[in-house]
């Protein structure tokens, strides 16, 4: 495990343990439109470090070691950390746009940096088998379309648009690292830049 990854575990970690037995802390820095209203942008970032629970957090940061050593290989542990943030940024910021007449909506937790992770490596390598031995590039289409049905329904807990905004961000980004990856794999971009723009069109049909 490379020792960026190794880095942003620990400080996902220990300030998510920070959170769990500290609820002032958690509620100043977790994602929550009001508190953005008022000029607390910080929370865009904040959210990313915070988890609801052990369980919550054992789940994310075991999803990033399983999908971040491709992308390192790949690219560099800088650049791996740039898609990372931003894909973070990228979740929060589909999640404002969507719940942003929602002052109550609150969120927690790295899903929509993770994803971003998970939707480069794919695109890095389209065949890695991932649960079960499904190929990357079924899994990241599935993924997307499971976020997409969560985030219309909006009947559980899961903020399926920060999954959403972040597998957005991470694609866009490694495309723009290496371009060559849609004259190469054409096939496997176009078929996971489809559920990308069904989420614009409902977005623009004020369907979610």
């Amino acid at each position: 495990m490379d020792l960026v990854t190794l880095f942003v575990i620990g400080v996902t970690s220990l300030v998510s343990f920070k959170a769990f037995n500290d609820r002032y802390f958690f509620d100043r820095f977790k994602f929550n439109i009001a508190g953005i209203e008022r000029g607390e942008q910080w929370r865009f970032f904040t959210s990313g470090v915070l988890h609801a629970d052990l369980q919550h957090l054992f789940f994310n940061m075991f999803t990033l070691f399983f999908f971040a050593d491709e992308v390192i290989g790949s690219f560099n542990s800088v650049k791996f950390l740039i898609i990372y943030l931003a894909s973070m940024l990228g979740g929060s910021f589909l999640s404002y746009i969507i719940n942003r007449n929602n002052y109550a909506y609150s969120a927690v937790g790295a899903s929509g940096a993770v994803s971003g992770i998970i939707y480069s490596a794919i695109l890095l390598d389209p065949s890695m088998r991932i649960y079960f031995g499904i190929p990357g590039w079924i899994f990241g289409i599935g993924y997307m379309i499971y976020s997409i049905i969560g985030m219309q329904r909006k009947a559980d807990n899961i903020g399926h648009d920060a999954h959403i905004g972040g597998a957005i961000t991470g694609y866009l980004i490694t495309l723009l690292y290496d371009y060559n990856i849609i004259l190469d794999r054409p096939f496997v971009v176009g078929a996971m830049l489809l559920p990308i723009i069904a989420v614009i069109i409902l977005i623009k049909m004020n369907k979610v």
